[in-house]
């Protein structure tokens, strides 16, 4: 008989049915699969037994103590239950705090997050780059730090930010990034990159100039330190010109380093020393290395070497140390004087040394004196004796002093001296401040109004090496001071001062001679000296000198078109707009108190205006008024301020002068001007706003 094993009886088949049914009704998920029975089988053993405890039964668990309990709906579970069975629909619930936790479960969760542009992150990194490397000067750790940084793709862009960074700072900055560029090229900054960030350079020039009064110059400048420095191929130049519009700056950039730089005889040599030469090495390493060039000639004596050693530091700027350290030299060991005024006698007969250097040299010196007497008793009668062979020698200017009549030399005067001193902390106050009340009471204060053109020189010189925000500064305060304490004498006088000196300015200060016709022709502008006192200034100086052509460069400045417009924003605004605004506003407040007749709110708006040292524009501007509307009731204001002390004597007097002044155009409009004028200047004296001295012809 065969075997029925593996053969299910009738019984078991309706067991099976039985279970099929309960798993189907167990799974309350749609999404279980529907042969998981299948892959699943159940095992019947081969007694033929079929299995029947915890089938038949659907709603009844046993817990771990033994007790029955009724399951939740779908076997949702419950306290030591399982929860549901195979439930696969994705949305189960991670417990954190089972044992057997695992965070790679935990379902993804996208968080937003703000993504930075490499480009900026870079930019921010290469601007602290650049300002610690103009802090340090070394050009070893800005190239390690460029390289360390990475995003080689982005250099182009370092290149643009070093160069734009330079152009706003002083020499010393400009010449440090063109030392770095040398450096970086084909080491860290490949070629094409080099010329990709000129080219960046050059197409925001338009922008740039903006901020930067000359970038035209400057950066014209840099390509052609660039060509030189063998950095840009000569070739450059005439590709990117291709690419720029001919209204550009970028433009305008390389026709100047072109036409001007480029094209000039031993341009190499004067382009290199252009921003002071080499910035590797430092002033305090100059200074060891002139003391050891000094020792070293004493020693051997053999001059032309010490003037190849002067030559090789590279700082013509800087040779007034030279000049200074020398006669110091010269004092502390009287043996070694007739080799050190040899030394100086050859490289001022060289052209080494030039005039000014040598003069300056002498001048710092005589400074230092009393200083230099508390080592050395003799100090001030060695001094002394060697001025003379120097000016008699040829190779000191004989207007660096004057003899008197015992021949002994005349040191400066200490009183200048302890003025000059004072001047300075008072200025870099003001400059700090904008405080031109303090300022004035502070000259008051010092008792020296013979040194007025002292000061006046002192204040654009030290303005020149400042932005633009000093130089604005310094031309306002001139018109205040020459309303209040300066005269016109002191006006020309400083003027004459700062252009007798000019030569050695220009060694410190790059565009000191545009810079110089700019205060010039503001200053003549701002009504603080006339047109007539340039040819006055002009002809105290030497035909050919550097200030005459700073004089010739201010004429030009101020008969171009609409001068006073352009001269006035010489300085990229700030008070110069504040000027013109003014102006703006006096002409309102007169025509609204010519209709409305209100003088306190006439007097309130003239205080409310803030600027006390153009009150003389008022005056004008009242009396022109007056005389164009034939209302005479204007005079009562003027009577007003004047009671008030709202406008001082002295700027009602500079406000009828300038009428005066400009009568002969005055008269072309209003007719009768002049007869106007001599009643207004009658009953000003009658009122005492005037001066009994001033006349109306």
């Amino acid at each position: 008989m065969a075997s029925k094993e593996g053969f299910l009886t009738n019984e078991q088949r309706a067991t099976l049915k039985l279970a099929t049914q309960n798993a189907e009704s167990l799974s309350s998920s749609p999404k279980s699969p529907k042969t998981l029975l299948s892959e699943h089988p159940l095992k019947v053993p081969a007694a033929g037994k079929a299995p029947t405890a915890g089938i038949a039964v659907r709603h009844v668990r046993r817990t771990h103590s033994g007790k029955f309990i009724r399951v939740k709906k779908d076997g949702g579970g419950g306290k030591g239950t399982w929860g549901k069975l195979l439930d696969t629909n994705g949305g189960s619930h991670t417990d954190r705090n089972d044992p057997n936790y695992d965070s790679g479960e935990e379902p993804y969760q996208l968080v937003g997050s703000t993504v930075s542009d490499p480009l900026d992150v870079y930019k921010k990194a290469v601007v602290s780059l650049v300002e610690e490397y103009f802090s340090t000067g070394d050009v070893d750790v800005a190239s390690s730090d460029l390289r360390e940084l990475g995003s080689s793709e982005y250099h182009p862009y370092f290149i643009k930010r070093l160069v734009s960074m330079a152009m706003d700072r002083h020499d010393k900055q400009k010449e440090m990034a063109s030392v770095l560029l040398s450096a970086l090229y084909a080491d860290v900054v490949s070629p094409p990159q080099i010329r990709d960030g000129f080219v960046l350079l050059l197409e925001s020039a338009d922008d740039l100039s903006v901020d930067i009064l000359d970038a035209v110059d400057v950066l014209a400048l840099f390509l052609s330190r660039a060509v030189v420095d063998e950095i840009l191929p000569p070739a450059f130049l005439t590709r990117a010109k291709k690419t720029l519009p001919e209204s550009s700056k970028g433009f305008q950039v390389i026709q100047t380093a072109e036409k001007s730089y480029l094209s000039a005889p031993h341009h190499a040599e004067l382009l290199e020393r252009r921003w002071g030469g080499s910035t590797c090495i430092t002033v305090e390493k100059v200074k060891k290395k002139i003391d050891d060039l000094l020792k070293e000639y004493v020693e051997t004596g053999d001059a032309f070497e010490a003037c190849r050693c002067i030559r090789e530091l590279g700082v013509a700027f800087y040779h007034h140390e030279v000049v200074k350290r020398a006669l110091v030299f010269a004092i502390e060991t009287r043996a070694t004087e007739p080799l050190i005024m040899k030394l100086l006698k050859e490289a001022a007969e060289e052209g080494l040394i030039s005039t000014s250097q040598m003069a300056k040299g002498f001048a710092r010196l005589a400074e230092s004196l009393d200083d230099l007497a508390l080592d050395i008793p003799s100090a001030k009668s060695v001094f002394q004796s060697l001025v003379p062979k120097a000016i008699s020698e040829g190779w000191l200017d004989a207007s660096f002093s004057k003899s008197s009549d015992n021949g002994d030399v005349q040191i400066e005067d200490e009183e200048l001296r302890r003025y000059k001193k004072e001047v300075v902390s008072i200025i870099h106050e003001y400059f700090l401040s904008d405080d031109i009340p303090e300022l004035i009471q502070s000259l008051e204060d010092l008792g020296a109004p013979e040194f007025n053109p002292v000061f006046l020189k002192k204040l654009i010189t030290l303005a020149m090496d400042r932005k633009n925000r000093e130089k604005e500064m310094a031309s306002i305060l001139l018109s205040a001071l020459h309303i209040e304490i300066f005269s016109t004498e002191d006006i020309v006088n400083g003027f004459v001062l700062l252009l007798e000196s000019a030569e050695d300015t220009a060694l410190d200060i790059l565009d000191a001679s545009n810079e110089l016709a700019l205060f010039l022709a503001r200053a003549v502008i701002d009504d603080v000296s006339a047109p007539l006192n340039l040819e006055e200034i002009g002809s105290r100086l030497p035909p050919n000198c550097s200030g005459s052509e700073t004089v010739r460069m201010a004429r030009s400045l101020i008969s171009a078109r609409h001068a006073g417009e352009r001269i006035l924003r010489c300085w990229g605004g700030g008070t110069g707009w504040a000027v013109e605004d003014a102006k703006d506003k006096i002409q309102k407040l007169l025509e609204e108190y010519v209709s409305g007749g209100v003088v306190t709110e006439a007097c309130q708006c003239i205080r409310d205006l803030g600027m006390p040292f153009f009150n003389h524009e008022v005056v004008k501007k009242a009396l022109v008024m007056a005389m164009e509307k034939k209302n005479d009731r204007i005079l009562d204001l003027l009577q007003e301020c004047c009671s008030e002390g709202l406008i001082t004597i002295n700027q009602m007097t500079r406000g009828f002068t300038r009428i005066k002044d400009g009568m002969d155009d005055l008269a072309l409009d209003i007719p009768n001007a002049e007869e106007k004028f001599r009643f207004y200047v009658e009953y000003a004296n009658q009122k005492g706003w005037l001066p009994a001295s001033f006349e109306s012809s």
